[in-house]
């Protein structure tokens, strides 16, 4: 018999793969499913984004990269940081990842073992929780409730925080509520932080150009006091419906005790993925140094589809949903239905044809919700709607 480390018997995944593949077998079987379960945009890359990647192979960049990506490279995401966030990062602080994962993985991995505890967003995306399995640590779910915006409690993710505490992380926007914390909150946090200078945050900020309404996501890297132990997760996959593409960076600690993790993570790509490709990283700064016309044409239609699905959602007996104000993710109360979260999301897939989530997918606080992406047409946002809205009328509750 082969044995193989109880680490990957703590493994989980995200389900969200297992719907899209389940999704596709029924419509090839022949069966019409309209998909608001995988979280990416239904956008193609922009072609001057994907010009730059056939240039770079067509020009010779075929061999490997630094570990920590091309200068090149980081420096588009120091001129990108200082744009979006103000901030002046270094491009030895920068590191670029196959993809946003990865740089979860580090953190986590970093600082996760038996006896330590880290704190998660929940509900929140699913790979934060299986990969702090993973490493043996504690995994402390941080309350993101819908009375509260679907944003964090400052005062209660601070209360959570113990003497085995290693490491914090925090996503606005957010996937799956689609919640932005307000930077007071996040104020309140960082201050109570002070109290707390051995525990390391990661923020997770990939959806940090999505909100909406005037909303303005807050960057940790805006809070020099915390400068020390911060990681910063982002990446190209969703602003420029990259996802792909594998392509994403991470900002890491510039000096002190902190300077130790950007070697710690320049070691892992060394012995795990070695490198980012090239043509990859030459998209990545077309995307970055390019236009942005189709971010904004992109983000107007994510507009009006939220209004469609928050507007439709509302209209479903036993359904409420608040307005998201971020990311691309409507996150609606289906209590009022009397169905369990994960049957309702399978009995919507196979007798109505229509694909999302079930909230405890993203957590045990996940219960009484579903996750609806609205990366799908406008048309195929209302069709679902209608589909959704048919199948509670005519199903009573299956508890």
């Amino acid at each position: 018999m082969l044995h193989t480390t109880a680490a990957f018997d703590r493994i989980g995944e995200e389900n969200a793969f297992a719907v899209l593949a389940r999704a596709t077998a029924l419509q090839q079987s022949g069966k019409d499913v309209i998909n608001l379960g995988i979280g990416q945009p239904d956008f193609s890359t922009p072609a001057h984004i994907v010009e730059a990647a056939v240039k770079a192979l067509r020009d010779g960049h075929h061999g490997y990269t630094p570990a920590t990506g091309l200068l090149a490279t980081r420096e588009a995401v120091v001129r990108r940081t200082l744009t979006t966030t103000g901030v002046e990062v270094s491009p030895e602080q920068v590191m670029i990842m196959p993809g946003g994962k990865p740089t979860m993985f580090a953190a986590i991995v970093m600082f996760g073992e038996p006896g330590a505890e880290i704190l998660y967003p929940d509900p929140g995306f699913p790979i934060y929780r299986s990969m702090i399995e993973y490493t043996g640590a504690t995994p402390v779910p941080v309350p993101i409730r819908e009375e509260n915006g679907f944003a964090f409690s400052a005062e209660e993710t601070l209360a959570l925080i113990t003497e085995k505490t290693r490491l914090l992380i925090l996503n606005s926007p957010a996937n799956p509520t689609g919640g932005v914390t307000p930077r007071a909150e996040i104020e309140k946090l960082v201050k109570g932080l002070a109290d707390h200078p051995d525990v390391a945050i990661l923020s997770d900020e990939i959806y940090d150009v999505m909100t909406y309404d005037g909303e303005a996501a807050t960057s940790l890297l805006a809070f020099p006091e915390i400068a020390d132990r911060l990681i910063v997760l982002n990446g190209w996959s969703k602003t420029w419906a990259m996802t792909g593409w594998r392509l994403g960076w991470s900002i890491w600690p510039a000096g002190g005790a902190g300077r130790k993790l950007y070697d710690n993570v320049r070691k892992l790509a060394v012995n795990c993925w070695s490198c980012v490709n090239a043509q990859s990283q030459f998209a990545g700064i077309a995307a970055i140094d390019g236009p942005q016309d189709d971010v904004a044409a992109m983000m107007a239609a994510f507009d009006r589809r939220r209004k469609v699905v928050v507007e439709g959602l509302n209209a479903l007996p036993g359904v409420t949903c608040a307005t998201p104000k971020g990311a691309f993710y409507a996150f609606p109360n289906i209590k009022g239905t009397g169905w369990k979260a994960k049957k309702l999301a399978s009995a919507l897939l196979e007798e109505a044809g229509v694909a999302l989530i079930g909230g405890p997918d993203f957590g045990v606080l996940g219960e009484g919700y579903v996750r609806l992406s609205y990366a799908n047409s406008e048309e195929n946002i209302r069709r679902a709607l209608e589909r959704m809205g048919t199948f509670l009328a005519e199903h009573p509750a299956r508890s």
